[in-house]
This record gives C-alpha cells, sequence and structure tokens, in this order.
C-alpha cells in the first residue's frame, strides 16, 4: 500500500506543477504581454521573461513537491520525484540541443497566448538550467512536507 501513496504523491504532485505553470504563466504574459515577454521583433524570450518564468517554475516545484511529501509521506518519493523531472527535463533539452534551430520568424506586436506558447524560443542553457531547478524546488517542496517518515 505504501508504494500506491508514493505513485499517488509523484503525480499529484507533477499535475499541480504542470496546473501551476500553465496558469502563472499564462498570467505573466498577460501582465507583461509579448514586447515584455520577447526581445523585439522575435520569438526569443526576454530576460524578463527567463528570469521571471524560472522564479514561477521553483514555486511550482516546491508546492508539488511539498504534495508529493504530504501524499506520500516518503522523502524517498519526493527524490523519485525530482529525479524524474531532472532526467525528464534533460532529455527535453538534449531533445532542443541536436534539432534544427526554428526558422526565425518575425513576431508582430500582438500575439495570443496559444501562439506566444507554441513559438516561443527560449536560449539551450535555460532548457539545461530548468530541471535542475525543478528538482531543487520539489527537494526543497518535500522537506517542508512534513508528516510520516519512511
Amino acid at each position: 500500500m505504501k508504494i500506491v501513496w508514493a505513485i499517488l504523491g509523484v503525480v499529484v504532485g507533477y499535475v499541480a506543477i504542470v496546473a501551476i505553470i500553465f496558469l502563472s504563466f499564462s498570467t505573466l504574459y498577460l501582465v507583461i504581454g509579448a514586447e515584455g515577454a520577447y526581445q523585439p521583433g522575435s520569438y526569443q524570450v526576454s530576460m524578463l521573461w527567463i528570469l521571471a518564468s524560472a522564479i514561477l517554475g521553483l514555486i511550482a516545484a516546491v508546492i508539488g513537491g511539498f504534495l508529493c511529501k504530504k501524499i506520500s509521506g516518503s522523502r524517498g518519493a519526493v527524490q523519485v520525484f525530482a529525479g524524474i523531472v531532472l532526467v525528464l527535463g534533460l532529455i527535453m533539452g538534449i531533445v532542443q540541443a541536436v534539432s534544427p534551430a526554428p526558422a526565425e520568424e518575425a513576431r508582430p506586436a500582438e500575439v495570443s497566448n496559444m501562439e506566444a506558447m507554441q513559438k516561443s524560443q527560449q536560449p539551450l542553457w535555460v532548457a539545461f538550467m530548468n530541471p535542475f531547478l525543478g528538482a531543487i524546488g520539489i527537494i526543497i517542496g518535500g522537506g517542508l512536507g512534513g508528516g510520516k517518515e519512511e
């Protein structure tokens, strides 16, 4: 039965991270707009976007780790969760690194939230930084989770 709680903790933590990131990034985009989110005339994200999204992603990961620990009651589940996020994120970074760069496209002044999600281009270093931030946030959140220990 312990394993069921561990799996449930990881799944709920992951779903929470995805939901929080979607909502917070959408809100951030509505607040700063295309001109704040991108470098002038392109789909390359701005340093403001990189910093804000790193902070929001770290907060989401802390909450995800907290929920995982609360549900599973296990530091081991939190560590596995952090490992999964790290490995999957690094794989996505590798895929970005070996994929051909998207064609440079001029960005119009107004870009819908959906179009922004599809066309945004982040620097490669950000793709490799984010999995580490996520794993660190999950470990921090798991430390805040309290509950019974394994």
